[in-house]
């Protein structure tokens, strides 16, 4: 249970507490309605409800807060400057406004300006506790005698915002923005003004240019050429020479740093202090053959004086360590996101970051004694009994989680060959969402009605603020999509835009509307574009700034995107999913768990935060202190798009054991999220902990079918593996034992081969999921079978109809020679037109550790050992390259059932550098082995081919015939039957 982000609370001291929602059932006439396709929604708001609060007239007037400058079209929410605008505490002025690296607080006088660099803590290492940097008003930045009796927004653009303050005879502007170490200010009806608490220490002043430090943080005033500076008593002003622009920068400094560095810093900013940012902009592209989804942050900026260009930038942790073609100098600024790194004389900068594959449900795989498939398959029938989303609250949010509990079960039913049950669940999802997608359609009350004023979809009964303060869209409604998404799979006419696509597509324009056009709805409400996630309160009105405790939701929206996307064929929501995920995945790995221990305070406690707030984070929820809640609220719900939650293995084991320290033992609820989250990183231990106890009792959003299939699959497949990608969005690769499993999913109508970044191949049928090296559970009848080809070029056959059943085992190896093939391959067949595969780069020192390998395997092999070794003959190349050197692995696996019982690592082959093909054999000598060799029985061999030195690409000659040349083959130590 969850309450409304917008509830009060004090920022040092983070209440938690639990409350029930009251939601209110009514009825709509339909001719109140707009169609969209078969759906449609209300266009005024039911009777007895409520839509978005304020201050005065805010109700029915969202533009009362702005002035008539500000962009025509609907308002944003949902962003770290919405308190401005949504005014519900301070009707006058704001919030703290948290920008970074600065933080602001507009009053009469103008706007206050903070920088804070020690963070207060609070709370106990094994309670609650929170970490903020708190807003401390350094100096207010005005105009003499301002006095104005509010603050509008006079303008906005991607992630800047622009104050205005006017009190009849004079004016001020200010912009501000995430990543600006400038405010820009434009004056009227006075002479610029900075007023201090205590006469402020001025350490430069000549010319156009004032430098002054306040706690030890060093700005620069930069005045029109011409003008100058006046310092008397606490304030500095400035006639401007009878201009009416300035600016003042904050520099990464501190009093300790030279004074020559500081006048230099100083000398570089000001190249840049009237260049004014006056529109900011993403735009995203997603390259699917590299599997990478390159963002560009876009400042345009308006010369005051002069024809200059380019500003000064700071940059967020899941920014620079993407960035592309550019250089952070080596001052940086501390926020409370970790360090932020400076850009001088940008106009944009691009991070490209790769996409690491979602699924829509983690593959089925090996369970030789059936007794786990009987198992789930006995959960499964439980959920697919009756009405799925029979005990579930009317409202938005419970209505979606009972939607994503079906979802996840349908999927997994589909994979198991359960139609009866699969179809059940989907009925199920069908009839819900077409109730909630018809206004008007009956009694239940269930509708989504479009305000126009506020340019908002709100769905009735509205839940935890998501109406009278636009909480949470993102999180309600991403469990639509997702399901929605499920649906489309299996009834594309149902999701057709004629049909009820229309009204899936309208839920996401309204949470986040990928379109600038859009004339109904805002840019990207919930997701803000450079902090790089989610906000969940639509107004933002706290001390600390806005706030986000369930990241996993958010994600959830963005995973639904992706899978809708692909679903429906809607490249622009694909892509737009993918922005999302992307940029939020790497922000969650920061800033919510801070995996790599860089951003937190050194005395911040805790390795992970409940909620992320702008001015810091809190190990702590609105709705409860218990560790399991606080941790595992931003891990569901658990489904195909949560792997990025396993990025870092050792973190999950580092995040699972303070939960356990701070729980003073084992979880007692919300088990089944904890040992999901833990089969990321130890699927052996989450298993054994479910095994251990079946009597828990299942999170409100989750099944046992669903957790069972979840944890014991991730136990067999390992962690994922982020060093390779594919050419394809539904894509994952795991890990085990040094042994990978590739798997992807094909929505599409005819097979597709998948190509991986290590070279690896994956051909899935239409409509399926398949994977390598694993065997498959199909049918529900409680058995299992091996791969259905020989991985990793076929599987299954491209010649075989999708809806043809897959063989029962592959085809048997009949030799122990095998000959290298491309795709890459090991077949007993030699070729016929002899080429060449590429060997990536090492780029480093890989001696002993597979790196970007080309992987080669056969299976179907049965036989008994022979008494000899393995032999091979690689006819390897380096060209002219010097210093290379080319390194194999064969690794046998007895049975097939992925795991390798026999592993023979081989020194490398020092390759010269003459163009011509050299002999890799056995001869180089064993580097290491594990295992012994045991008979075979349908079992695998893997051989693995890297570059373990060297900075240039080798080849590798496959698919000889003894007419062509020289041949690459394996033998293995094997008499085959």
């Amino acid at each position: 249970m969850r309450l409304a982000r917008g509830r009060p609370a004090a920022a040092a001291a983070l209440v938690v507490a639990a409350a029930a929602a009251v939601l209110t059932v009514m009825t709509l006439p339909s001719a109140d309605a707009a169609t969209i396709g078969s759906g449609s929604y209300a266009t005024t708001r039911p009777a007895g409800t409520t839509g978005p609060t304020g201050c005065g007239s805010l109700a029915t007037n969202p533009r009362q807060y702005v002035t008539a400058n500000a962009p025509a079209g609907p308002v944003p929410t949902n962003d770290w400057w919405s308190s401005l605008l949504f005014k519900r505490t301070d009707c006058a002025f704001s919030s703290p406004l948290h920008a970074h690296p600065m933080s602001f607080q507009p009053s009469a006088g103008g706007l206050g300006v903070s920088y804070t660099t020690d963070a207060a803590i609070s709370g106990t290492a094994t309670g609650v506790g929170e970490y903020h940097y708190p807003y401390t008003t350094e100096f207010t930045l005005g105009v003499t005698g301002l006095n104005a009796p509010n603050t509008l927004v006079d303008g906005w653009t991607d992630w800047t915002v622009t104050p205005s303050w006017s009190d009849g005879a004079r004016t001020l502007r200010a912009t501000i923005g995430h990543g600006l170490p400038f405010v820009y200010a434009r004056t009227s009806g006075g002479n610029a003004q900075l007023t201090f608490g205590g006469a402020p220490t001025v350490w430069t002043n000549s010319g156009n240019r004032v430098g002054f430090t306040v706690r030890g943080h060093d700005y620069v005033a930069y005045a029109p050429t011409g003008a100058t500076w006046t310092v008397a008593g606490t304030a500095i002003t400035s006639t401007l020479a009878g201009k009416d622009y300035y600016s003042v920068a904050l520099l990464p400094t501190t009093t300790s740093t030279p004074a020559a560095d500081r006048t230099a810093l100083a000398n570089t900013y000001g190249q840049y202090a009237h260049n004014h940012v006056t529109g900011t902009r993403v735009s995203w592209s997603f390259n699917q053959a590299t599997s990478t989804v390159n963002a560009t942050y876009s400042f345009t900026t308006t010369a005051r004086e002069g024809t200059g260009s380019g500003t000064v930038l700071a940059l967020y942790p899941h920014q620079w360590k993407y960035l592309t073609g550019a250089s952070p100098i080596a001052q940086t600024y501390v926020s409370p996101r970790g360090t932020m790194k400076v850009l001088t004389g940008a106009a944009a900068f691009t991070t490209a970051t790769k996409f690491q594959g979602v699924l829509p449900e983690i593959p089925a795989v090996a369970d030789s004694s059936g007794a786990d498939l009987t198992t789930v398959g006995g959960y499964l029938d439980q959920v697919a009994t009756g009405d799925p989303l029979a005990a579930f609250g009317n409202d938005t949010y419970w209505t979606g989680k009972g939607l994503g509990r079906a979802a996840r079960a349908a999927e997994l039913a589909d994979q198991l060959g359960r139609t009866a049950q699969r179809d059940s669940l989907l009925a199920a999802i069908r009839t819900r969402l077409t109730d909630w997608f018809t206004a008007g359609s009956g009694e239940t009350g269930r509708l989504f009605a479009y305000d126009q004023t506020w340019g908002t979809l709100i769905g009735y009964p509205a839940s935890y603020g998501s109406d009278a303060e636009l909480n949470d869209h993102h999180f309600h409604y991403g469990y639509y999509v997702a399901a929605a998404a499920t649906l489309a799979k299996f009834d594309p006419a149902w999701a057709a835009p004629g049909a009820y696509g229309g009204m899936v597509n309208l839920l996401i324009r309204d949470a986040d509307n990928p379109d600038r056009n859009d004339t109904m709805f805002p840019f990207l409400r919930d997701f803000d574009i450079y902090a790089g996630h989610d906000w969940a309160s639509g107004h933002g009105n706290f001390f600390a700034g806005n706030n986000q405790e369930s990241s996993s939701e958010g994600m959830n929206f963005a995973n639904a995107l992706i899978q809708w996307g692909i679903a429906t064929g809607n490249t622009t929501i694909r892509d737009a999913g993918l922005y999302l995920y992307t940029t939020q995945a790497q922000a969650i790995q920061e800033y919510w768990l801070d995996s790599s221990n860089q951003n937190f305070p050194a005395a911040f406690a805790h390795n992970e935060v409940g909620m992320v707030w702008g001015d810091g984070g809190a190990y702590a929820t609105w709705f409860s202190a218990e560790p399991e809640m606080i941790q595992g609220i931003n891990m569901l719900p658990v489904t195909g798009g949560s792997f990025y939650l396993g990025y870092q293995p050792s973190y999950v084991t580092t995040n699972w054991n303070e939960m356990v320290t701070n729980n003073g033992g084992q979880p007692t609820v919300w088990q089944d999220v904890l040992w999901s989250f833990l089969a990321l990183g130890n699927g052996d231990q989450a298993l054994a902990n479910l095994r251990a106890n079946p009597g828990y009792t299942p999170e409100e959003g989750e099944s046992k079918a669903h957790t069972f299939h979840w944890i014991r699959n991730l136990a067999a497949l390992g962690q994922v593996d982020t060093s390779v990608t594919a050419n394809t969005p539904l894509y994952t690769v795991f890990t085990k034992n040094g042994a990978r499993t590739y798997a992807a999913t094909n929505l599409g109508t005819a097979p597709i081969t998948v190509t991986f970044s290590d070279g690896r191949t994956l051909t899935v049928p239409a409509g399926k999921t398949a994977t390598t090296g694993a065997y498959t559970w199909v049918g529900g009848n409680g058995t299992s079978t091996p791969p259905t080809s020989q991985p990793p070029t076929s599987q299954p056959p491209t010649s075989q109809p999708p809806s043809s059943p897959p063989p029962s085992s592959p085809p048997p190896v009949g030799s122990n020679l095998l000959y290298l093939r491309s795709g890459p391959a090991l077949s007993t067949v030699a070729g016929s037109n002899a080429t060449t595969q590429n060997v990536t780069a090492a780029n480093g020192n890989w001696d002993g550790t597979p790196h970007n390998p080309v992987t080669y395997q056969a299976c179907g092999i049965t036989g008994s050992v022979n008494g000899g070794q393995t032999a091979f003959s690689f006819q390897v190349d380096a060209g002219t390259s010097v210093g290379q050197g080319i390194q194999a692995r064969v690794s046998y696996d007895f049975t097939g059932g992925g795991t390798y019982g026999r592993v023979e690592t081989y020194r490398y082959f020092a390759t010269d550098p003459v163009v011509g093909t050299e002999t890799y054999t056995q001869a180089a000598g064993l580097q290491s082995s594990t295992g012994t060799l045991a008979a075979m029985n349908h079992g695998c061999v893997r051989l693995e081919v890297w570059n373990a030195i060297g900075n240039a690409q080798t080849t590798v000659r496959v698919d000889a015939s003894a007419a062509n040349g020289s041949q690459s083959t394996l033998t293995i130590p094997y008499t085959v039957s």
